[in-house]
């Protein structure tokens, strides 16, 4: 038996949903990561500190680690800014100080209004951004001015649940500009690069919350996935979730790190007869004793992702209400 965390030589965790929820940690989180041989990075699209403040609030809910395992967003934005820039290159900031250091540290030079003429604006998360902000940012980009987005989470997960995220905000740039911004997080490449590049990973497994930028990441470059459901995305998006957004893995949690690797796979499982028969997806458990939600899922799943179209989906027999309601049929 290879557990899942050891058939990988670095684990990139997602943080907001996946290891933390704002400032609580997710529950079983901390003792899920401890203990492995794996390197662990945390890659997070949320661009509103600096990874020393990142690194300070993993250790205060206690896992282990530092500032150098941390890759954001908004150093992912910087370099992108960089390379497409000459030094010294002005660029207006929607967003924290923590971004606007970011992009300092590569050579360019941030300000906050249009009128100091930037030659690139980039947006990241502040809870402080405001219309006047926004503004300034329409003002820049209308006069030209080049735009980057270090993420377009439309959500953001915390405490108290799902709040307004940095694509919220992007999506009012983009609308009163009508330009698209160029994106450095997730699902993008370039913070999937930094993070790889960083790590110098081999064989790394990609582990969050949601499909549309964790797994659609994972997916652009071509590296497994574990898709947890402790945040926003739900086992009820997978059975018709488009080919970009298909995890390697599934789990409840961070526990199936430290289970089987098989077991978590989206594959064929003992015990379950899934088959597509005259556009119906049919879903019979054929094993002993009492069947297991998430298996069936995973074995549900294999068969409605192989490539034959369905409609109807057909769970055969009363005992699979717990599937039905995991999978939101």
């Amino acid at each position: 038996m290879t557990l899942l965390r050891d058939a990988h030589d670095v684990l990139l965790l997602d943080l907001d949903g996946t290891v933390y929820a704002g400032k609580d940690p997710i529950p079983g989180a901390v003792e899920a990561l401890s203990g492995g041989s794996e390197k662990q990075y945390f890659v997070t699209n949320n661009a509103s500190r600096a990874p020393e403040d990142v690194a300070e609030h993993l250790r205060s809910l206690g896992f282990a680690t530092s500032a150098e395992f941390v890759v954001t967003s908004s150093e992912a934005a910087a370099r992108v800014l960089a390379g497409k820039l000459g030094p010294g290159s002005r660029v207006l900031v929607v967003g924290t100080d923590a971004l606007a250091d970011e992009i300092a540290k590569v050579g360019l030079e941030p300000v906050r209004s249009a009128d100091d003429d930037p030659v690139a604006v980039v947006q990241g998360h502040s809870v402080d951004t405001g219309w006047k902000m926004l503004a300034e940012a329409v003002l820049a980009i209308r006069a030209g001015a080049l735009w980057v987005a270090t993420n377009i989470d439309a959500t953001l997960p915390t405490e108290r649940g799902l709040v307004l995220g940095n694509g919220s905000m992007v999506a009012a740039v983009g609308n009163a500009t009508e330009v698209e911004p160029i994106v450095a997080g997730k699902p993008a490449a370039p913070i999937m690069r930094d993070a790889i590049e960083r790590s110098g990973a081999r064989s790394a497994l990609v582990v969050g919350d949601r499909l549309d930028t964790d797994i659609a990441g994972a997916n652009e470059t071509d590296l497994p996935s574990l898709l947890v459901l402790t945040g926003v995305s739900t086992a009820a998006e997978l059975l018709r979730a488009p080919r970009h957004l298909r995890p390697t893995h599934i789990g409840p949690d961070l526990g199936v790190l430290n289970e089987d690797e098989i077991a978590s796979r989206v594959d064929r499982k003992d015990g379950w007869a899934v088959r597509i028969e005259d556009d119906v997806l049919s879903v019979r458990f054929e094993g002993e004793g009492a069947p297991d939600a998430f298996e069936g899922a995973l074995a549900t799943l294999h068969v409605a992702w192989s490539g034959s179209a369905f409609g109807d989906v057909r769970f055969e027999g009363d005992h699979l209400g717990d599937l039905r309601s995991l999978l939101g049929c």
